[in-house]
């Protein structure tokens, strides 16, 4: 099989203890959830790891991954979308994740490459803070989600993020990004 993503053997997830791949892209996941339980205070228990949802625009469907959804009593707070290169490229088709992986408008989004991370505000689009130190802790995470009214997202602006997040996550995308590299 040929593959253009270098598997270095094997490693233990840090969070579900599942022996995965071990990958470049994999060690800078697993130093994020590192960071989220042993720096920012999180429980493993918060923190879903590589979670599918199925996104459609028009006629089409397809299964987008979210590296990191964080919840707080319930309800998602927090995602984290890794991805290697350019973090700004990486902004708008985060927010449309923030809209689409739960009923209602997830309010903190994080970009990352591994070497760097930016804060994205839900609502806005705006950025935060960059940086993993402005990675919000549990804390912090607790006293934004307590403010947060998690408000449904309306079927027309549900239809727009399918289509914005199809556009950049599915449409023109190598198939190693959604498993087993196919070139």
């Amino acid at each position: 099989m040929s593959d253009h993503h270098l598997i270095l053997g094997s490693l233990v997830d840090f969070i579900t203890g599942e022996t995965i791949e071990d990958t470049h892209d994999e060690r800078y996941r697993q130093k994020l959830a590192h960071l989220l339980v042993e720096t920012k205070g999180f429980f493993k228990e918060e923190i879903k790891l590589r979670h599918d949802f199925m996104v459609k625009a028009g006629n089409k469907t397809a299964v987008v991954k979210v590296d990191f959804l964080v919840s707080l009593s319930g309800k998602v707070c927090m995602i984290i979308k890794y991805g290697p290169g350019s973090l700004v490229t990486r902004h708008r088709l985060s927010i449309a994740v923030s809209r689409l992986v739960a009923p209602y408008q997830v309010p903190v989004v994080v970009v990352t490459n591994g070497k760097d991370a930016e804060i994205i505000d839900g609502f806005t689009g705006k950025v935060t803070g960059s940086g993993f130190d402005a990675i919000p802790s549990r804390q912090e995470l607790t006293k934004q989600a307590a403010d947060h009214l998690f408000e449904t997202i309306s079927l027309k602006r549900t239809e727009k993020e399918s289509r914005i997040l199809y556009a950049f996550e599915v449409d023109g995308s190598c198939f190693c990004d959604k498993g087993p590299c196919k070139l």
